[in-house]
Protein backbone atom coordinates (compact mmCIF):
# COMPACT_ATOMS: atom_id res chain seq x y z
CA UNK A 1 0.00 0.00 0.00
CA UNK A 2 1.64 3.31 -1.16
CA UNK A 3 1.89 6.59 0.79
CA UNK A 4 -1.21 7.73 -0.49
CA UNK A 5 -3.40 5.40 0.21
CA UNK A 6 -2.28 5.56 3.23
CA UNK A 7 -3.22 8.75 4.02
CA UNK A 8 -6.21 8.91 2.68
CA UNK A 9 -7.39 5.71 4.78
CA UNK A 10 -6.54 7.43 7.78
CA UNK A 11 -8.49 10.84 6.68
CA UNK A 12 -11.49 8.08 6.43
CA UNK A 13 -10.97 6.08 9.80
CA UNK A 14 -10.95 10.28 11.31
CA UNK A 15 -13.76 11.33 9.48
CA UNK A 16 -15.66 8.09 10.89
CA UNK A 17 -14.28 9.16 14.07
CA UNK A 18 -15.56 12.47 14.68
CA UNK A 19 -18.96 11.63 13.38
CA UNK A 20 -19.35 8.32 15.73
CA UNK A 21 -18.24 10.92 18.76
CA UNK A 22 -20.71 13.40 17.84
CA UNK A 23 -23.82 10.96 17.60
CA UNK A 24 -22.75 9.86 20.84
CA UNK A 25 -21.97 13.26 22.42
CA UNK A 26 -26.21 14.22 21.12
CA UNK A 27 -27.31 10.77 22.54
CA UNK A 28 -25.41 11.64 25.88
CA UNK A 29 -26.85 15.50 25.91
CA UNK A 30 -30.47 14.09 25.06
CA UNK A 31 -30.19 11.51 28.01
CA UNK A 32 -29.04 14.50 30.25
CA UNK A 33 -32.18 16.15 29.55
CA UNK A 34 -34.49 13.40 30.12
CA UNK A 35 -32.96 12.78 33.08
CA UNK A 36 -33.82 16.36 34.22
CA UNK A 37 -37.65 15.75 33.73
CA UNK A 38 -40.24 13.79 35.76
CA UNK A 39 -43.86 12.60 35.09
CA UNK A 40 -46.06 12.28 37.07
CA UNK A 41 -49.52 10.52 36.57
CA UNK A 42 -52.59 11.34 38.50
CA UNK A 43 -56.01 9.54 38.56
CA UNK A 44 -59.13 10.17 40.50
CA UNK A 45 -61.21 7.09 43.04
CA UNK A 46 -60.78 4.14 42.83
CA UNK A 47 -62.72 0.92 44.03
CA UNK A 48 -62.55 -2.04 42.92
CA UNK A 49 -65.74 -4.01 43.96
CA UNK A 50 -66.93 -4.46 47.45
CA UNK A 51 -67.53 -7.51 49.71
CA UNK A 52 -69.37 -5.48 51.31
CA UNK A 53 -72.68 -5.51 52.32
CA UNK A 54 -72.64 -8.52 49.41
CA UNK A 55 -69.67 -10.56 47.57
CA UNK A 56 -72.32 -9.69 44.43
CA UNK A 57 -70.76 -5.92 44.20
CA UNK A 58 -67.10 -7.77 43.37
CA UNK A 59 -66.63 -8.53 39.25
CA UNK A 60 -66.97 -11.28 37.70
CA UNK A 61 -64.77 -14.47 39.24
CA UNK A 62 -63.97 -12.28 41.63
CA UNK A 63 -60.97 -10.90 39.62
CA UNK A 64 -60.34 -6.84 39.81
CA UNK A 65 -57.48 -7.84 36.70
CA UNK A 66 -59.52 -7.11 33.78
CA UNK A 67 -60.86 -3.92 35.22
CA UNK A 68 -57.78 -2.32 34.95
CA UNK A 69 -56.17 -3.84 31.99
CA UNK A 70 -57.15 -1.56 29.03
CA UNK A 71 -55.10 1.52 31.04
CA UNK A 72 -52.46 -0.40 32.44
CA UNK A 73 -49.62 0.76 29.75
CA UNK A 74 -50.55 3.74 30.21
CA UNK A 75 -50.16 4.01 33.88
CA UNK A 76 -46.72 2.10 33.32
CA UNK A 77 -45.84 4.47 31.39
CA UNK A 78 -44.87 7.91 33.79
CA UNK A 79 -41.77 8.06 36.44
CA UNK A 80 -44.41 7.80 39.75
CA UNK A 81 -48.39 6.81 39.24
CA UNK A 82 -50.77 8.39 41.91
CA UNK A 83 -54.44 7.20 42.42
CA UNK A 84 -57.07 7.68 45.49
CA UNK A 85 -58.15 4.74 47.25
CA UNK A 86 -61.67 5.27 47.72
CA UNK A 87 -62.35 2.26 50.63
CA UNK A 88 -60.26 -0.39 52.55
CA UNK A 89 -58.96 -3.39 51.79
CA UNK A 90 -60.11 -5.90 54.46
CA UNK A 91 -61.69 -9.37 54.14
CA UNK A 92 -63.13 -9.31 57.52
CA UNK A 93 -63.27 -5.94 59.17
CA UNK A 94 -66.52 -4.55 60.65
CA UNK A 95 -68.83 -2.14 59.58
CA UNK A 96 -67.81 0.88 61.20
CA UNK A 97 -69.81 3.92 59.39
CA UNK A 98 -73.57 4.01 60.95
CA UNK A 99 -76.59 3.16 58.39
CA UNK A 100 -79.63 3.36 58.80
CA UNK A 101 -80.14 0.14 56.32
CA UNK A 102 -77.60 -2.04 55.33
CA UNK A 103 -78.50 -3.29 52.20
CA UNK A 104 -78.35 0.12 50.87
CA UNK A 105 -75.30 1.40 52.27
CA UNK A 106 -72.47 2.64 50.48
CA UNK A 107 -69.47 1.36 52.22
CA UNK A 108 -66.17 0.26 50.66
CA UNK A 109 -64.48 -3.03 51.66
CA UNK A 110 -62.36 -4.56 48.65
CA UNK A 111 -61.00 -7.94 49.10
CA UNK A 112 -57.42 -8.28 50.43
CA UNK A 113 -56.09 -9.87 47.06
CA UNK A 114 -56.98 -7.02 45.47
CA UNK A 115 -54.04 -4.96 46.47
CA UNK A 116 -52.13 -7.08 43.84
CA UNK A 117 -54.60 -5.60 40.84
CA UNK A 118 -53.01 -1.71 41.70
CA UNK A 119 -49.48 -2.58 41.99
CA UNK A 120 -49.69 -4.94 38.85
CA UNK A 121 -51.43 -1.72 37.22
CA UNK A 122 -48.35 0.12 37.92
CA UNK A 123 -49.26 2.34 40.84
CA UNK A 124 -46.28 3.81 43.33
CA UNK A 125 -49.01 6.03 45.54
CA UNK A 126 -52.46 5.56 46.52
CA UNK A 127 -54.07 7.94 48.81
CA UNK A 128 -56.31 7.37 51.65
CA UNK A 129 -57.81 10.40 52.87
CA UNK A 130 -61.57 10.72 51.62
CA UNK A 131 -64.89 9.89 52.99
CA UNK A 132 -64.60 5.76 52.76
CA UNK A 133 -60.91 5.11 53.95
CA UNK A 134 -62.84 4.89 57.50
CA UNK A 135 -66.23 3.11 56.81
CA UNK A 136 -64.51 -0.32 58.53
CA UNK A 137 -62.55 1.39 61.25
CA UNK A 138 -58.78 1.50 62.22
CA UNK A 139 -58.86 -2.09 61.52
CA UNK A 140 -59.80 -1.85 57.90
CA UNK A 141 -57.10 1.40 57.51
CA UNK A 142 -54.52 -0.69 59.56
CA UNK A 143 -55.23 -3.45 57.00
CA UNK A 144 -55.20 -1.44 54.43
CA UNK A 145 -51.92 0.20 55.19
CA UNK A 146 -50.30 -3.12 55.97
CA UNK A 147 -50.97 -4.08 52.39
CA UNK A 148 -49.95 -0.95 51.19
CA UNK A 149 -46.29 -1.52 52.79
CA UNK A 150 -46.26 -5.51 51.74
CA UNK A 151 -45.99 -4.83 47.85
CA UNK A 152 -43.92 -1.15 47.99
CA UNK A 153 -46.85 1.20 47.52
CA UNK A 154 -46.79 4.20 49.35
CA UNK A 155 -49.77 6.13 51.02
CA UNK A 156 -50.86 9.42 52.65
CA UNK A 157 -53.40 10.84 54.46
CA UNK A 158 -54.56 9.07 57.74
CA UNK A 159 -53.49 10.82 60.62
CA UNK A 160 -51.63 7.74 61.80
CA UNK A 161 -49.76 7.86 58.51
CA UNK A 162 -49.79 11.15 57.29
CA UNK A 163 -47.50 11.18 54.76
CA UNK A 164 -45.28 9.24 52.62
CA UNK A 165 -41.03 10.33 51.61
CA UNK A 166 -39.17 8.01 49.31
CA UNK A 167 -36.64 7.93 46.89
CA UNK A 168 -37.43 6.18 43.13
CA UNK A 169 -34.92 7.03 40.28
CA UNK A 170 -32.84 9.23 42.26
CA UNK A 171 -35.40 11.62 43.03
CA UNK A 172 -36.86 11.94 46.57
CA UNK A 173 -40.77 12.29 46.66
CA UNK A 174 -42.72 13.86 49.60
CA UNK A 175 -46.57 12.52 49.76
CA UNK A 176 -49.59 14.06 51.64
CA UNK A 177 -53.20 14.26 51.55
CA UNK A 178 -55.97 15.80 52.93
CA UNK A 179 -59.69 15.36 53.26
CA UNK A 180 -62.88 17.08 55.30
CA UNK A 181 -63.49 13.48 56.79
CA UNK A 182 -62.68 11.87 60.40
CA UNK A 183 -59.29 10.14 60.97
CA UNK A 184 -57.79 12.39 57.91
CA UNK A 185 -55.70 14.81 57.59
CA UNK A 186 -58.05 18.09 57.41
CA UNK A 187 -58.61 20.01 55.15
CA UNK A 188 -59.91 22.72 57.04
CA UNK A 189 -56.80 23.33 59.07
CA UNK A 190 -54.85 25.46 56.81
CA UNK A 191 -51.90 26.25 59.03
CA UNK A 192 -51.08 22.60 59.63
CA UNK A 193 -51.34 21.51 55.89
CA UNK A 194 -48.79 24.32 55.24
CA UNK A 195 -46.74 23.14 57.96
CA UNK A 196 -46.85 19.81 56.16
CA UNK A 197 -46.32 20.84 53.29
CA UNK A 198 -43.08 23.12 53.71
CA UNK A 199 -41.31 19.96 56.24
CA UNK A 200 -41.91 18.12 53.35
CA UNK A 201 -40.30 20.47 51.00
CA UNK A 202 -37.22 20.50 53.75
CA UNK A 203 -36.29 17.13 52.61
CA UNK A 204 -37.88 16.08 49.47
CA UNK A 205 -36.92 17.16 45.95
CA UNK A 206 -40.55 17.18 44.71
CA UNK A 207 -43.61 17.41 46.78
CA UNK A 208 -47.34 16.35 45.51
CA UNK A 209 -50.36 17.10 47.92
CA UNK A 210 -53.90 15.55 47.08
CA UNK A 211 -57.17 17.01 48.31
CA UNK A 212 -60.88 15.00 48.57
CA UNK A 213 -62.85 18.03 48.68
CA UNK A 214 -65.80 19.98 46.71
CA UNK A 215 -69.70 19.23 46.01
CA UNK A 216 -70.34 15.82 44.32
CA UNK A 217 -72.22 15.11 40.93
CA UNK A 218 -72.79 16.57 37.48
CA UNK A 219 -73.80 19.74 38.99
CA UNK A 220 -70.84 20.68 40.51
CA UNK A 221 -68.38 20.53 37.92
CA UNK A 222 -67.13 24.30 38.67
CA UNK A 223 -64.61 25.81 40.56
CA UNK A 224 -66.21 27.92 42.74
CA UNK A 225 -63.44 29.71 44.48
CA UNK A 226 -66.04 29.36 47.40
CA UNK A 227 -66.76 27.07 50.64
CA UNK A 228 -68.71 24.56 49.17
CA UNK A 229 -71.55 22.73 50.95
CA UNK A 230 -72.91 19.16 50.01
CA UNK A 231 -75.47 17.23 52.15
CA UNK A 232 -74.87 19.50 55.35
CA UNK A 233 -71.25 18.83 55.10
CA UNK A 234 -68.29 21.86 54.94
CA UNK A 235 -66.62 20.26 51.71
CA UNK A 236 -63.56 23.07 51.66
CA UNK A 237 -62.47 25.86 49.60
CA UNK A 238 -60.54 24.11 47.30
CA UNK A 239 -59.36 26.45 45.34
CA UNK A 240 -58.05 28.77 48.14
CA UNK A 241 -56.50 25.22 49.26
CA UNK A 242 -54.66 24.02 46.40
CA UNK A 243 -53.13 27.88 46.33
CA UNK A 244 -52.18 27.57 50.47
CA UNK A 245 -50.60 24.01 49.10
CA UNK A 246 -48.38 25.93 46.56
CA UNK A 247 -47.44 29.03 48.39
CA UNK A 248 -45.73 25.95 51.22
CA UNK A 249 -44.20 24.37 48.41
CA UNK A 250 -46.30 21.69 47.14
CA UNK A 251 -44.82 21.43 43.27
CA UNK A 252 -47.73 19.44 41.96
CA UNK A 253 -51.77 18.96 43.60
CA UNK A 254 -54.14 16.54 42.25
CA UNK A 255 -58.07 16.82 43.67
CA UNK A 256 -60.90 14.44 43.72
CA UNK A 257 -64.06 14.12 45.90
CA UNK A 258 -66.52 15.38 43.77
CA UNK A 259 -67.02 12.23 41.76
CA UNK A 260 -66.20 14.11 37.98
CA UNK A 261 -63.83 16.24 36.37
CA UNK A 262 -63.23 19.72 37.25
CA UNK A 263 -60.65 22.53 35.84
CA UNK A 264 -57.54 22.55 35.53
CA UNK A 265 -54.65 25.32 36.66
CA UNK A 266 -51.28 26.99 36.25
CA UNK A 267 -50.40 28.86 38.96
CA UNK A 268 -46.69 29.91 40.31
CA UNK A 269 -45.69 27.54 37.55
CA UNK A 270 -46.96 24.68 39.57
CA UNK A 271 -49.53 22.26 38.46
CA UNK A 272 -53.25 21.95 39.76
CA UNK A 273 -55.98 19.97 38.60
CA UNK A 274 -59.41 20.72 41.24
CA UNK A 275 -61.01 16.98 40.58
CA UNK A 276 -59.61 13.63 38.36
CA UNK A 277 -63.48 12.15 39.22
CA UNK A 278 -64.05 8.79 39.30
CA UNK A 279 -60.99 6.35 37.95
CA UNK A 280 -61.89 2.72 38.46
CA UNK A 281 -64.78 2.53 39.93
CA UNK A 282 -67.09 -1.21 40.09
CA UNK A 283 -70.42 -2.15 41.36
CA UNK A 284 -71.98 0.68 43.81
CA UNK A 285 -70.94 3.96 41.90
CA UNK A 286 -73.08 6.05 39.66
CA UNK A 287 -71.22 6.09 36.55
CA UNK A 288 -73.99 7.80 34.13
CA UNK A 289 -72.69 10.75 31.75
CA UNK A 290 -69.96 12.84 33.33
CA UNK A 291 -69.88 10.30 36.32
CA UNK A 292 -68.55 7.85 34.24
CA UNK A 293 -65.36 10.03 32.42
CA UNK A 294 -61.91 8.96 33.85
CA UNK A 295 -59.40 11.59 32.97
CA UNK A 296 -55.49 9.88 33.23
CA UNK A 297 -53.62 13.05 33.48
CA UNK A 298 -50.26 12.96 32.73
CA UNK A 299 -47.76 15.95 33.17
CA UNK A 300 -43.90 16.53 32.93
CA UNK A 301 -42.16 18.40 35.13
CA UNK A 302 -38.49 20.04 35.21
CA UNK A 303 -36.61 19.59 39.06
CA UNK A 304 -37.87 22.44 40.07
CA UNK A 305 -41.54 21.42 40.38
CA UNK A 306 -42.36 23.77 37.49
CA UNK A 307 -44.86 22.32 34.63
CA UNK A 308 -43.37 21.71 31.09
CA UNK A 309 -46.01 19.97 29.66
CA UNK A 310 -49.14 17.56 29.53
CA UNK A 311 -51.66 15.42 28.42
CA UNK A 312 -55.06 14.72 29.07
CA UNK A 313 -55.33 10.81 28.32
CA UNK A 314 -59.18 9.85 28.14
CA UNK A 315 -60.95 7.25 29.34
CA UNK A 316 -63.91 6.24 30.74
CA UNK A 317 -66.00 3.65 32.83
CA UNK A 318 -69.56 2.08 31.57
CA UNK A 319 -70.08 0.02 34.38
CA UNK A 320 -69.62 -3.35 33.31
CA UNK A 321 -66.15 -4.00 32.12
CA UNK A 322 -63.75 -1.27 34.17
CA UNK A 323 -62.13 1.34 32.62
CA UNK A 324 -60.87 1.84 29.24
CA UNK A 325 -59.53 4.28 26.70
CA UNK A 326 -61.87 6.37 24.76
CA UNK A 327 -60.94 7.14 21.39
CA UNK A 328 -63.16 10.35 21.59
CA UNK A 329 -61.41 12.17 23.87
CA UNK A 330 -64.80 13.63 25.61
CA UNK A 331 -63.17 14.11 28.70
CA UNK A 332 -60.43 16.09 27.23
CA UNK A 333 -62.29 18.16 25.59
CA UNK A 334 -64.89 18.76 29.01
CA UNK A 335 -61.61 19.56 30.62
CA UNK A 336 -60.31 22.29 28.20
CA UNK A 337 -63.95 23.40 28.33
CA UNK A 338 -64.33 24.07 32.18
CA UNK A 339 -60.68 25.51 32.42
CA UNK A 340 -61.52 28.51 29.70
CA UNK A 341 -64.71 28.65 31.71
CA UNK A 342 -63.23 28.76 35.36
CA UNK A 343 -59.81 30.38 34.61
CA UNK A 344 -60.23 32.40 31.46
CA UNK A 345 -56.54 33.74 32.22
CA UNK A 346 -55.25 30.63 32.43
CA UNK A 347 -51.55 29.87 31.13
CA UNK A 348 -52.86 26.49 29.89
CA UNK A 349 -53.99 25.61 26.16
CA UNK A 350 -55.50 22.25 26.32
CA UNK A 351 -56.09 21.21 22.55
CA UNK A 352 -59.15 18.65 21.84
CA UNK A 353 -56.52 15.60 21.86
CA UNK A 354 -55.86 16.46 25.60
CA UNK A 355 -52.77 17.85 25.22
CA UNK A 356 -51.86 20.68 27.92
CA UNK A 357 -49.35 23.28 27.04
CA UNK A 358 -48.19 26.65 28.19
CA UNK A 359 -49.43 29.55 26.42
CA UNK A 360 -46.42 31.41 24.51
CA UNK A 361 -46.21 35.44 24.74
Amino acid sequence: MNKHTLFLAALIFLAFSLQTYSQNSIDLTATDTIEKTISIIGVGDIMLGTNYPSERYLPPHKDCAPLLSDVTDVLKSADLTVGNLEGCFSDTAPLVKRCKDSTKCYAFRMPEKFVFCLKDAGFDVLTIANNHSGDFGNLGRNTTVKLLDSVGIYHAGWVKHPVSVFTKDSVTYGIASFSPNRGTVSIYDTVNAKRIIKNLKSKCDIVIATFHGGAEGSKHQHVTRQTEMFYGENRGNVYKFAHALINAGADVVFGHGPHVSRAVELYKNKFIDYSLGNFCTYGRFNLRGANGLAPIVKITINRDGNFIEGKIISAKQSGAIGTVIDKNNTVAKLIKELTIADFPQSKLIIDNSGKIMIKKH
